[in-house]
């Protein structure tokens, strides 16, 4: 054996350097550090960032105005697994802020941080992976990012994660994304049903509502609530309901059961399980308002189907919701307001609610502050005396129509289309109809002609073709300045619109002032137009169009050349001549103030003398006298003088007044003189002889023949076939 020789100690390189340790309270040098090429050194600086962050908003702002962001983001694709986790926790803490979210939108981060949600992952990584993703969820272009790169599919599979904090994350996250339609069918296409009710189970309270907000977004997908029914789901979710322990979870339970609830088996399935039962109890029990909202919503939901409404009220569903409206919470006073109303839509529901005396109770909110309960409580009386007089009366005795007719300048478009709904249900019986009218009702609806919103211009129109069948109603919108909106309403391209106005437009037409005023507006044209068109015309325009004429017959002669039998004619008639296709007849007015041209003279007729009108208005002692007729019959009056001493008193007047006019003072110049048509004294007296003449006839032949005689008619230098006229020219 040789000699052992000792071994010499080797030399130190001189490229190394010795192990130093760095220690900083500076940001910015740490931030430094983030581009260093050791892995140790890039974990320190990650894990330091993390904690400066973790104390408030303002450093993470700091971090960004020194330029963290970009070499932090650089990290998360490190090699080096620690250096790569610790860059995803800081990223994960830092995400909540604003300033943060800007930078990274920019930056275009979501892939990457969603290749780190793989299955086989670090759990701390998933779970500050995320918890980023969930603070970039709240931004709609980054639930786009997410999406288009298969994000939702990861975070699913990590609802079945063992860590609470990954689950929760998740959860927020694709509760952020399903608040887009689309999403919410992906959830059930990627299977998310099943772990989602798997953790209704959890021991965590924050999860279980973070599902049941969840599964209320996603349910509102006919596709998904099929998911989870396959999936007893529903079953769940009614056990949920069953529990005290879990009473908390019950608001959140019944607003995804009430979803459910929109499909046609869910009501039979809550009866046979004996359910609905325990269903309608929170009704009536002492719970929180959001349970008693939640279930009055659930109730609102089930009333859209005719089937379902029969059995809730087999039910005494409407007991229950006439006990909610003496809470004092004003959301769910609102709700049992909708639940109502759709519950109206059963007869045997009206009937009860009126034995209730619901309406005496609805009457008062129409008052309420709040908006919601005020439109809500409009809403249910609409509905309850939509063909139901009995109810309508019910409205009137509650002293409903000052609130109603307030209610239609009300700031909420609902509370005024529903509030002109229900005042045009009462107005089908008279009595409420003058109620409605001595409380200024046609005034208030020109507000709601005017409205933008499709509903209340509707419901308004309607109101006013109610409203407008009574002479006084008709008279009052006319001064109101209606008019003007309801024609203009004629030209909407929405049909129901359009069909409304025409109607109101037809109604109003029934009085001469009315249809002439609305003739200068342009209704007739418009009219004309509506019923040229085959897509617009119906039944409303067409006789809208009729009624416009029938009161107006001098533009009626003018547009046929030929009146009827019916169209008796009167003071104010005149003839401008046969108009020629899309001419527009001027009204006589317009007419008179046009200089004397080449044309044919514009023949009118007035036989009423002013003084006689002056002295109907003042003491209603002259009954009127008869006007002239295009037909052969003539009224009698009583008290009428002689033709001559009438033409006498007329001459006498008329230069009585001229003596006046010459010695008076002049009149003002400065204005436009309003346009009177002049009196034909001779007519007056023409119709004041035959009067006195044929009245004693007593066959009918007879009174023809004298008015047909032409030497009886025949009077001065002029002789005519239906009296003497006035030429305007």
């Amino acid at each position: 054996m040789g000699k052992k020789v000792r071994k010499e100690p080797e030399t130190p390189s001189k490229e190394t350097f010795d192990p130093l340790s760095i220690e900083s309270k500076k940001a910015a040098t740490v931030i430094l550090m983030l581009s260093s090429t050791e892995e140790e050194v890039l974990a320190k600086a990650c894990e330091a960032i993390l904690r400066y962050a973790e104390k408030g908003d303002e450093n993470k702002s700091s971090l960004v105005g020194l330029g963290v962001m970009e070499p932090l983001c650089h990290l998360l694709s490190h090699g080096d697994s620690l250096v790569s986790r610790n860059a995803v926790m800081a990223l994960g803490v830092m995400a909540s802020n604003n300033d943060v979210k800007g930078v990274l939108k920019k930056m275009d981060i979501i892939p990457s941080v969603i290749s780190k949600l793989s299955p086989d992952g670090d759990v701390v990584v998933h779970e500050f992976a995320t918890l980023c993703l969930a603070a970039l969820s709240t931004e709609f272009t980054n639930k786009i990012r997410i999406c288009d790169n298969n994000g939702l599919d990861p975070l699913i599979n990590l609802l079945s994660s063992p860590d609470p904090d990954v689950q929760k994350n998740s959860l927020e996250c694709i509760y952020n994304l399903v608040q887009d339609l689309p999403n919410c069918t992906a959830v059930c296409r990627l299977h998310g049903i099943p772990p989602l009710l798997h953790l209704l189970h959890s021991e965590f309270p924050v999860i279980q509502q973070l599902v049941l907000c969840t599964l209320e977004r996603v349910t509102s997908d006919a596709e998904a609530r099929s998911a989870l029914r396959g999936e007893q789901g529903f079953h769940q979710l009614l056990e949920l309901l069953s529990s005290r322990e879990h009473s908390d979870l019950h608001a959140e339970a019944l607003r995804v059961i009430s979803n459910c609830l929109e499909d046609a088996g869910s009501l039979p399935f809550l009866q046979e399980s004996g359910k609905l039962d325990q269903l309608l109890q929170f009704l009536a029990s002492p719970a929180s308002p959001e349970v008693l909202n939640a279930a009055a919503k659930a109730v609102s939901r089930m009333a859209r189907s005719g089937e379902n409404r029969k059995l809730l009220h087999e039910h005494d569903v409407e007991s229950a919701l006439v006990n909610l409206l003496a809470t004092d919470n004003d959301h769910v006073r609102a709700t049992a307001c909708q639940a109502m109303t759709g519950m109206s839509e059963n007869d045997a529901s009206k009937d009860k609610f009126r034995q209730l005396d619901v309406i005496r109770a609805i009457v008062p909110l129409l008052a309420n502050e709040s908006g919601e309960l005020r439109e809500a409580a409009a809403q249910t009386l609409s509905r309850l005396t939509n063909g139901s007089p009995p109810n309508s009366q019910a409205v009137y005795e509650a002293e409903g129509v000052g609130p109603l007719v307030h209610l239609l300048q009300d700031p909420r478009s609902g509370a005024m289309a529903h509030a002109a709904a229900v005042l045009a249900n009462m107005a089908a019986q008279e009595p409420l109809r003058r109620s409605i009218l001595a409380r200024f009702g046609m005034r208030c609806l020109v507000g709601p002609l005017q409205a933008a919103d499709a509903h209340t211009l509707t419901s308004a129109a309607l109101a006013v073709s109610a409203l407008a069948c009574d002479a006084d109603g008709r008279k009052e919108f006319r001064n109101a300045g209606g008019l003007a909106p309801l024609v203009k309403l004629l030209s909407s391209k929405d049909s129901e619109i359009r069909r409304n106005a025409c109607w109101a437009v037809r109604v109003c037409a029934n009085d001469e002032p009315t249809a002439t005023e609305m003739y200068k507006l342009g209704a007739l044209e418009i009219l004309q137009d509506i019923n040229m068109s085959a897509n617009s015309r119906n039944r409303f325009s067409e006789a809208a169009f009729q009624q416009l004429l029938d009161s107006n017959l001098s533009v009626k002669y003018s547009l046929g050349g030929q009146l009827t039998s019916s169209d008796i004619t009167g003071d104010g008639f005149y003839d401008p001549g046969q108009a020629r296709p899309g001419q527009r007849v001027l009204p006589l007015e317009d007419l008179a103030r046009q200089h004397v041209n080449q044309h044919r003279p514009v023949i009118a007729v007035n036989g009423k003398p002013d003084y006689l009108i002056s002295t109907e208005s003042s003491d209603n002692k002259l009954q009127d006298v008869p006007s002239p007729s295009c037909s052969s019959t003539v009224l009698n009056k009583s008290g009428v003088r002689s033709p001559s001493k009438v033409r006498s008193k007329v001459r006498r007047e008329e230069d009585r007044r001229k003596d006046k006019d010459e010695s008076g003072p002049q009149p003002d110049t400065s204005g436009v003189k309003p346009w009177t048509q002049q009196c034909d004294a001779d007519l007056h007296g023409l119709v004041l002889e035959a009067s006195r003449t044929v009245s004693p006839l007593r066959d009918e032949r007879d009174r023809c023949a004298t008015l047909a005689n032409p030497l009886y008619l025949s009077t001065g230098s002029c002789a005519v076939p239906c009296g003497v006229t006035d030429y305007v020219p």
